[in-house]
């Protein structure tokens, strides 16, 4: 039996109420396939913002060739020839570009924004010769920035020796060249270069010069050859040039009797033996007095671009 008995308040079938679903109905604002967007329109440059957006361009690049320049005269300025007359430039010289800069920045190291370039100090009673004809073959692989320069130590440097280069052509901007390539004219004992100011000591001697300059030709050489190679670097200085009359001798048929065997003094191309052996001939102008097979070796070298250039300046 309930305890509580409450009366319906309604009679009949109960009613079903649709409950909404959402608070607000709104209509649809998009319709099934709307309009395709319409591109923007395009805003008109004005004349004077293109004008100045070149000129800051032009800007920039010449900031960069400035900087570029600072930076290669900072490694002379650094240098024990601070008081070079920099004024005193004799010409610049552009050489061919046959390589790719990338085989410089393998053996020298990448330098982000400087010129790679090589400073000597050489006395021009005494031109090294070898150096001149390493930058002959220089110029045939590397895009090469080449100047003389005349040193307050030194009163007079003949004409040939100030055109050495060449004549002075075109001019382009420093960043474009992959090496640079500075001689000084100076009252030096013996030959002295300088390539990177803050990484590397002078190197001393006409013939250390010459290895670091061939070094770049990028030529390689088993251990014997290499060998062999420096052995006629060191005997064309210390015997050849420095030695007395039978050391001189003996170094003469020495080279006859293996330039009776091959065309070159090592192997059958040439190498910097040869450059060195025959740049010290020239020097001590006793190439007329030579071996048969030395005379003939030293033609074959004149009959070189690199060599034929540097003899016109010894006329």
């Amino acid at each position: 039996m309930p305890m509580y008995k409450v009366r319906p308040f309604h009679s009949g079938p109960v009613l079903a109420e649709q409950l909404p679903t959402c608070m607000y109905r709104l209509p649809s604002l998009r319709s099934q396939h709307p309009p395709a967007a319409e591109p923007p329109p395009q805003e008109e440059v004005d004349p004077s913002l293109q004008a100045l957006e070149a000129r800051q361009e032009l800007i920039l690049k010449r900031l960069y060739e400035l900087k570029s320049a600072v930076d290669g005269l900072s490694k002379m300025t650094q240098t024990p020839d601070a008081d070079i007359d920099v004024t005193n430039i004799i010409q610049t010289n552009d050489c061919s570009l046959t390589a790719s800069g990338a085989d410089l920045d393998v053996m020298l190291g990448k330098d982000y924004g400087a010129l790679k370039d090589v400073v000597i100090n050489a006395n021009p009673s005494l031109p090294p010769l070898s150096l001149l004809v390493l930058h002959n073959l220089l110029c045939e692989r590397y895009k090469i920035l080449s100047a003389v320069h005349t040193h307050s130590s030194v009163k007079s440097v003949p004409e040939n020796l100030l055109k050495c280069f060449g004549e002075q052509t075109k001019k382009q901007p420093r960043h474009e060249y992959q090496l640079g390539f500075t001689l000084i004219w100076k009252d030096v004992p013996k030959p002295q270069m300088k390539f990177s100011v803050q990484t590397m000591c002078p190197i001393e001697g006409e013939g250390n010069i010459a290895r670091f300059l061939f070094s770049l030709l990028g030529h390689k050489y088993n251990a014997v050859t290499s060998t062999l190679i420096d052995s006629w670097v060191d005997t064309a200085f210390f015997q050849l040039r420095e030695g007395n009359s039978k050391e001189k001798g003996a170094v003469l048929r020495s080279m006859n009797a293996a330039l009776g065997k091959a065309a070159w003094l090592v192997g059958n191309e040439l190498t910097i033996a040869d450059i060195v052996a025959w740049s010290v001939l020239q020097q001590m102008g006793s190439a007329s007095a030579a071996p048969a097979n030395v005379q003939k070796w030293m033609k074959s070298c004149e009959n070189l671009a690199p060599f034929s250039s540097i003899l016109r300046l010894l006329k």
